[in-house]
């Protein structure tokens, strides 16, 4: 099992339905059980769970930063061309 491939897919399966986030919020090892076809025990499905947790919270972060330097970007001039090109970089570094 590539886990790093099963966490990405899960991020974007969850990204895409909010009924589904919610469900996996609040049932993380049924939720991804559910959406792998994976049945493991629960302790060894955790770091899966943790793995999907932080690519959430990473992936959160840097649409928060992208929908902040858009705001900046839209009062235009040489300010917000300079905040936009550190929070580019920023972003750059959380999405990986």
């Amino acid at each position: 099992m590539d886990i790093k491939k099963t966490i990405e897919d899960v991020v974007a399966k969850l990204k895409g339905d909010a009924g589904l986030k919610d469900e996996f919020m609040k049932d993380p090892v049924a939720t991804l059980e559910k959406l792998t076809g994976i049945d493991l025990p629960d302790d060894q499905i955790k770091g899966v769970v943790d793995g999907v947790k932080a690519k959430l919270a990473v992936d959160n972060a840097g649409d928060a930063i992208k929908g902040a330097v858009d705001k900046v970007k839209d009062l235009g001039g040489e300010a917000g061309g300079a905040i936009k090109g550190v929070a580019d970089k920023l972003g750059g570094l959380f999405k990986k």
